[in-house]
């Protein structure tokens, strides 16, 4: 499904877009349970009291149909290796973010954890243990005031060398991210628009952050990771385009 130049593009920026992805009456479907789920009347913006309410997963047909269009298995495949995932059971975390005033207190720059530590610590390695890809489902359309996720170009460069001298066991999730947000720190900006039915596949190690809605209308997203299987090969001498960014940062942080 990705074209040559979009599989570049997404390991040099660390992100593609794979547009219309989830077809519109699936979109339809998934947002109804969703508005149910908030409490809130999609026709009454008196209802919509919090800058952001977070639901819990979803696995009902329309979110498991939605997770595995068979436009993302093949980019799933492109992207991580046949048989180096496994299919989405559904869709994870929604943070709906309503237009308000308030902050939404959760905006800061970070990137995803990974795994559990030994004492339940969240946790990062450089084999990117537990996490192939970070995705974004747009249930809505999302436009420059719609709370859009921001997005650091280019700065899964950036991390690798931070998780270089760790090993399996990696790095603590919080601690990490503030060296890898300094890491980035001058990076170019980007927002993740487009239209309901999009999903946008970012490197498990992109740099980015939620803002607050500006907009008119409720912003619906998932963003849930794809689970691998194994950990990351770096020693293949055909890396695929996930692993492609970190063996080529890990050779730089060598030679410096």
């Amino acid at each position: 499904m990705l074209t040559r130049t979009e599989i570049e593009e997404f390991v040099a920026n660390g992100f593609v877009r794979v547009p219309g992805a989830v077809p519109e009456d699936v979109v339809g479907r998934c947002r109804a349970e969703l508005w149910e789920a908030t409490g809130s009347d999609p026709d009454d913006p008196a209802t919509w009291t919090e800058p952001v309410v977070r639901l819990g997963g979803f696995a009902t047909p329309p979110f498991r149909s939605a997770a595995n269009a068979p436009v993302l298995h093949e980019a799933f495949d492109q992207l991580v290796g046949a048989g180096r995932w496994r299919a989405p059971g559904g869709l994870g975390t929604f943070p709906v973010r309503f237009p308000s005033e308030r902050e939404p207190g959760d905006d800061g720059w970070h990137l995803e954890a990974s795994f559990p530590g030994a004492a339940g610590e969240n946790r990062v390695n450089v084999r990117s243990r537990g996490r192939a890809l970070l995705m974004l489902f747009l249930f809505s359309d999302v436009g420059p005031d719609d709370a859009p996720t921001r997005v650091r170009v280019g700065s899964h460069h950036d991390v690798p060398a931070l998780l270089a001298d760790h090993g399996d066991e990696g790095r603590e999730w919080f601690e990490l991210c503030g060296d890898a947000v300094a890491a980035s720190e001058g990076r170019p900006e980007t927002a993740a628009t487009g239209r309901a039915g999009d999903v946008y596949l970012c490197h498990p190690f992109l740099v980015h952050a939620a803002q607050p809605h500006r907009g008119t209308v409720p912003r619906f997203m998932a963003q849930p990771p794809l689970e691998p299987v194994g950990l990351l090969d770096l020693t293949s001498d055909a890396p695929v385009p996930v692993a492609r960014p970190v063996v080529e940062a890990l050779a730089r942080a060598r030679e410096s």
